[in-house]
């Protein structure tokens, strides 16, 4: 069944033309991984390689993301990765209001979809948009990373664990230590009954 509610989702977003994004784009880039897990890893927007290959988190960023998940002893594969935006901002500008308005309808369905337990919000936009959607008070991402808060919802109870975007160690190196960390936080909280990507 989510099989099926995913590839007819996928369908509509192969087709979308919403917003000028739609017409600049190359692939868009859906998302990627198990649908069963019970973890959602969500960035800000598909960059050049995301783009020219249609798949999440294959740059640089990519790499990072990997050797993270790694760290933890978990796989691409076990996870389920998407983004904000399905297609790529011109010169990885920062997504626009509209583009986000237009776009994260798709995400929301992805959302109820996977029905995951815990959502990893990577980077400013995705963090901000999350907690703006679920009626979490806002801070900065530098205050709220590597915590984790709880909300009731009508899928139940999620939580939510926001995270600088693995871009920002491509240019601060300093910043993978404190990625490092806060996958080890993940991973703590993953190892708890109530949160297992197992089920």
């Amino acid at each position: 069944m989510k099989e099926k509610d995913m590839d007819e989702l996928s369908r509509k977003i192969q087709t979308c033309q919403q917003c000028d994004l739609g017409m600049v784009r190359k692939n868009p880039v859906i998302g990627e991984g198990s649908l069963d897990s019970k973890i959602l890893f969500i960035g800000e927007a598909p960059g050049f390689n995301e783009d020219q290959k249609g798949k999440p988190f294959v740059g640089r960023a990519g790499n990072i993301l990997n050797e993270l998940l790694e760290h933890i002893n978990l796989k691409r594969e076990d996870v389920y990765i998407a983004n904000i935006l399905k297609c790529r901002p011109p010169e990885n500008r920062n997504p626009k209001k509209n583009e986000v308005d237009l776009c994260t309808p798709f995400l929301d369905a992805q959302i109820d979809i996977i029905q995951p337990q815990i959502l990893v919000p990577l980077g400013n936009f995705s963090y901000r948009y999350l907690f703006s959607k679920y009626n979490i008070p806002i801070d900065k991402i530098s205050v709220d990373h590597g915590k984790l808060f709880k909300k009731q919802t009508i899928l139940g109870v999620l939580h939510f664990f926001p995270m600088y975007h693995p871009a920002v160690a491509t240019y601060n190196p300093n910043k993978i230590t404190i990625l490092l960390k806060d996958f080890e936080t993940l991973d703590n909280f993953l190892e708890k009954p109530l949160i297992s990507i197992h089920g």
